[in-house]
């Protein structure tokens, strides 16, 4: 999810904490950096690699919803997301092994993110093809398939941001990145069900699975501007790759070396840097398995859905992620960290308070449009954080570690999410999503005196 080519941070003799260690640049500087081909590259990427998060969790729970799936099989059907979680396992194999062709004619980065957007595609497609009413396994398979691809482009894709830019740059890149990916999120979103809107002309039908094919068909051609970028784009510097002699020194480098290093360079510090990461979008995450239903369940159709999250919602995240990039530049990442994990707890409670206004679209676009502003800042800085903690030597590896570590509990326990709201409504349920981001304060705090250290 970044680009520059040397690692995050630089470890000096005496280094101070990277809330402290901020360059000054001015704001003409600093605004340039925005319009800078390695920016654009990332803001058409990362919407990308935001296609495909809501397509199998937010939208599709939307979908299930309407075709009249109980909450709680939505809410254990998230566990699809767990692929992203686990992306880990298989990202030595994407950050060392050239794929047969592709590789002589993409390079490694690229070929294979153009392997895994083809799958994305795919998975895309059967799911546009399939009606949850009569089968719902086929589609928990064709979420898997597009939750798997999308898993192996965002290992790719950090692993190609990482070895193409700066270090100076890892806020910024992160930020258009972040541009990228939540645009993309909110036409999976809210441009989703204003294309099943627009199929329905206006109706107020209960369910037409015509309407979600068309929708799902667009969302999978959609996919077409990732494609373009990375066969227009440029490939990193290759990093030589010491060959090795048999299969357990390959499988000691590829495996054990980079997560080796991360605990070489922090030592018992690596604890609390990765329970951070474990838990920093907690809130977020859980609440947004339910957020859908919940709209469902309110009374808002879908082309009031989609109008306000495409309007406002678009506006505010942008907005956010702007913010964020520019303030951690200019205060530090740490800084604007905390005051992400503060405000997104926060919007979580506007949420309860929704829940007892019944149908009323101001509240609704009020709350969304502060959701999406606190996500975008908090984003944005926690992105620039998890680049700054990788070493350039095991870039994909060790960003698909911090990535998954960052959806592993949140993602579990957003399985159990309708569970809770068939037995204690959804007001409840809101406030304790809000009172999960408080451990994430402290957390923060601690964190901020841990000097980065991007060599052992």
């Amino acid at each position: 999810m970044t680009e520059p080519s040397t690692s995050p941070a630089s470890t000096a003799a005496t280094p101070s904490p990277p809330s402290t260690a901020v360059p000054r640049r001015s704001w003409g500087q600093t605004l340039r950096v925005y319009a800078e081909p390695a920016s654009l590259r990332m803001l058409a990427l990362g919407f990308s690699a935001g296609l495909p998060l809501l397509l199998v969790l937010g939208t599709l729970s939307f979908w299930l919803r309407k075709a009249g799936i109980d909450r709680s099989t939505i809410g254990y059907m998230s566990w699809v997301g767990l692929a992203y979680a686990f992306k880990w396992v298989w990202s030595p194999l994407v950050d060392r092994l050239p794929l047969p062709v592709l590789n002589g004619w993409l390079g490694r980065r690229r070929s294979w993110l153009l392997l895994a957007q083809m799958l994305v595609v795919g998975g895309l497609l059967g799911m546009a093809f399939t009606d949850p009413q009569q089968d719902l396994n086929r589609m928990v398979w064709c979420a898997l398939a597009v939750a798997f691809g999308s898993a192996t482009q965002d290992i790719a894709l950090d692993a190609y941001r990482i070895e193409s830019a700066d270090a100076e740059r890892q806020a910024a890149l992160a930020a258009t990145y972040q541009t990228g990916y939540r645009l993309a999120m909110i036409w999976a979103g809210a441009g989703a069900l204003w294309l099943v809107a627009a199929a329905l002309h206006g109706e107020q039908a209960a369910y037409v699975h015509a309407a979600w094919q068309l929708a799902y068909g667009v969302m999978a051609a959609s996919m077409l501007v990732g494609v373009f970028t990375v066969l227009l784009s440029p490939e990193p510097a290759a990093r030589a790759l010491t060959p090795a002699r048999n299969l357990g020194e390959w499988l000691r480098e590829a495996l054990v070396a980079p997560f080796a290093d991360f605990v070489r360079r922090y030592g018992g510090q690596a604890i609390l840097i990765l329970a951070l990461i474990g838990i920093y979008r907690i809130s977020d995450v859980v609440m947004g398995i339910m957020a859908n239903p919940f709209y469902v369940d309110m009374g808002y159709s879908e082309a009031e859905v989609a109008t306000v999250s495409k309007v406002f919602g678009v506006i505010m995240t942008l907005l956010g992620a702007f913010i964020g990039g520019v303030i951690s530049m200019r205060i530090g990442v740490m800084r604007v960290l905390m005051l992400g994990a503060v405000l997104s707890a926060a919007s979580n409670l506007l949420f309860a308070w929704l829940s007892t206004r019944g149908h009323d679209v101001a509240g609704l676009t009020l709350v969304v449009s502060a959701d999406n502003l606190a996500g975008g800042i908090a984003s944005a800085a926690f992105i620039a954080y998890l680049s700054s903690l990788t070493n350039v030597q095991y870039s994909a590896t060790q960003y698909a570690l911090f990535s998954s570590m960052m959806m592993l509990a949140p993602k579990w326990l957003a399985g159990f999410s309708g569970a809770f709201v068939d037995a204690h409504g959804y007001s409840s349920f809101f406030i304790s999503t809000a009172a999960l981001g408080l451990p994430v304060l402290l957390l923060v705090a601690l964190a901020s005196r841990v000097t980065l250290r991007t060599k052992a």
